[in-house]
């Protein structure tokens, strides 16, 4: 990993974590976008701003050459997948392409991988089971553990994150589960969580931008499942979603006050916040979100 330039606010050395990763391989605060979205200039500009990493959403395919064309518009950004859909990618796959990106950029690809829903995939099976086989595969495939992070939600698959991967990758979530995470994985475990954010500090509006993501969202069991586990009700989670639970999920209100609720997970014990604008165009938040991280994840 080449040294950062960027601000040790949020790609500071907090020395190492889980599995080996480092805390400043990831930084402290990262960006999450859906991988059609991500451009070579926006990524570039993400990096001078600091931002530690870009997690890739939307379960891009790991061969997809965008992941080469973003690291080489960069320098030191950590690029992640978030994630590879083991149902939709083979673990062979999965393994080709990040040698590919490691023999090319050392240190700086991540392999986010998780299992998907239910609701979409249609061999969702044992998905426990299909997530240790793909493991065992990427043993094989010579991948190692502290090279690839697994998404998180409730206990069983977080704990096998902390023993097979180098982070657990919790999404859709709230700072109440960033504790229990930390206090089931214990203090070496690196955790590294998705939050929504809209700067608009109309309660109202804000809500009614919100619900077109989380309304989606709320149709995916797995989520609603873990949520209920923090004291939501079906009311609550009933799409489009009560303004509970709204609030909850998409960090909304002034800049300083969606940057106070994005680092809420940082003083819930996570390593990481993954930030996901909801705009249109995320780089205007992000930049205007960006010294405001920084000053509250030292």
């Amino acid at each position: 990993m080449r040294t950062s330039t960027a601000d040790p606010g949020m790609r500071g050395d907090s020395g190492m974590l889980g599995a080996g990763m480092a805390t400043h391989d990831l930084g402290r605060i990262g960006v999450w976008q859906a991988y059609p979205v991500a451009t070579p200039e926006g990524v570039a500009e993400l990096e001078q701003l600091g931002y530690g990493t870009l997690w890739l959403g939307a379960s891009p395919s790991p061969d997809w050459d965008g992941f080469e064309t973003l690291l080489a518009a960069t320098e030191h950004i950590t690029i992640a997948s978030s994630i590879v859909n083991v149902w939709a990618s083979s673990a062979k796959t999965a393994a080709e392409n990040f040698h590919r990106l490691e023999a090319r950029y050392p240190g700086r690809f991540l392999l986010g991988i998780g299992i998907g829903h239910p609701e979409h995939d249609s061999a969702f099976t044992k998905p426990y089971d299909a997530l240790v086989n793909y493991l065992d595969e990427l043993d094989e495939e010579g991948v190692p553990k502290e090279r690839r992070a697994l998404a998180a939600l409730g206990p069983k698959v977080a704990t096998l994150s902390r023993d097979r991967t180098a982070a657990a990758l919790p999404y859709l979530t709230v700072p109440e589960h960033t504790a229990s995470l930390r206090a089931l994985l214990g203090p070496d475990a690196l955790i590294a969580t998705e939050h929504k954010a809209l700067l608009d500090d109309d309660p109202d509006s804000a809500r009614v931008k919100a619900r077109t993501t989380v309304g989606f969202y709320l149709g995916l069991s797995n989520y609603t499942n873990n949520l209920r586990r923090f004291g939501f009700t079906d009311e609550d989670l009933t799409a489009p979603g009560s303004d509970r639970v709204v609030d909850a999920l998409v960090a909304h209100g002034t800049p300083e006050s969606v940057a106070d609720q994005l680092t809420a997970h940082l003083r819930a014990g996570a390593d990481h916040v993954a930030v996901q604008a909801l705009d249109h165009d995320p780089l205007p938040a992000l930049r205007t979100l960006a010294p405001l991280l920084t000053e509250r994840a030292g």
